[in-house]
């Protein structure tokens, strides 16, 4: 039922990664059930089928940019919308059975993505060791568990869940790596505006106007809409043919945004609204407001304008 707090929350696993991590980080999910899901696509699908209220899935990191499965699926399929986003700190750990010594680590199971960004930490501390890929971060604290391998890199989540002995923390070659997450929920009302909010859109443009693109960031930019984040997926029509993925500041609900969107409605062949949401940062701070916009942007001079101009009309010039 529309407003009714989600309970039965889905996730990309398996358990003990950081799609659980950042899941366990809201709330309602730490109270409700959760369920791993084997990919992006069956996460989003039990929630279209009605079988998970809402969904947890990547949607970007700060390292390896945005994650085109994400993308593609909230483009295809039966609508569903984001409701609230979490940003989660990347910080991998070394872990091993107890008792293990680090000079008797011979494989360090890791996902390659894991691997990847710790590459130079392995180079300068376990040259000698076999890296062997896994399939997630899960798996690789699980076989470290099970002996399978001597260690594994894995989310801190992962080696407490498989009872692990952290033997080195935070190796990630990028400190301050970090993936933003989303919440997917079906359609229905969106969370009431916050003042520092987030709208996603999946804009498809007509490719055979020129300029098309550059009239939607216009739509945008004379309202003074921020565009924070843009990215292009193929359609999988023909070459050449593509989605664009635009994050703007602003709420469905606010004035200025909304007219960006009635504009982007004229202009596109078609805008897939995606949610509006409160920017993680305004969750972190407990609600503190953000720089308010420049003079003659804010909604009360919208709706100043709007009201000068029915006056204008009515026959009133004052």
């Amino acid at each position: 039922m529309p407003g009714t707090p989600p309970t039965r929350f889905v996730y990309l696993g398996p358990e003990g990664t950081f799609a659980e991590q950042a899941l366990r980080t809201i709330p309602a999910a730490e109270r409700g059930s959760r369920t791993p899901a084997r990919s992006v696509g069956e996460a989003l699908e039990n929630v279209r089928a009605g079988e998970a209220d809402s969904a947890l899935v990547p949607l970007e990191n700060s390292i390896g940019g945005a994650v085109g499965v994400t993308l593609d699926e909230l483009a295809e399929g039966e609508p569903l919308v984001i409701t609230r986003e979490v940003i989660l700190p990347v910080e991998f750990v070394l872990g091993a059975r107890p008792g293990t010594e680090p000079d008797a680590i011979g494989t360090v199971a890791a996902h390659p993505q894991a691997s990847t960004q710790c590459r130079n930490w392995l180079r300068a501390n376990l040259p000698d060791a076999v890296v062997v890929d896994v399939l997630s971060n899960g798996a690789a604290a699980a076989g470290a568990a099970t002996g399978e391998y001597d260690a594994a890199i894995c989310a801190p989540i992962g080696a407490t869940r498989h009872r692990l002995a952290v033997l080195a923390d935070k190796i990630a070659d990028h400190p301050d790596a970090v993936t933003r997450f989303a919440l997917v929920s079906r359609p229905g009302p969106p969370p009431p505006p916050t003042g520092d909010d987030v709208t996603s859109l999946a804009v498809y443009i007509a490719h055979d106007r020129v300029g098309a693109l550059l009239s939607v960031l216009m739509e945008l930019a004379v309202r003074g809409v921020n565009l924070t984040r843009i990215e292009s997926r193929p359609t999988g029509e023909a070459l050449g043919r593509y989605v664009f993925f635009l994050d703007c500041t602003g709420h469905v609900a606010d004035v200025r945004l909304g007219e960006a969107l009635q504009g982007l409605r004229r202009v596109c062949a078609a805008v897939h609204f995606l949610g509006s949401y409160p920017r993680h940062r305004w969750l972190e701070t407990g609600g503190e407001r953000p720089v308010p916009p420049p003079p003659g942007l804010s909604d009360a001079d919208y709706t100043d304008a709007s009201a000068w101009l029915a006056r204008l009309r009515t026959g009133e010039l004052s």
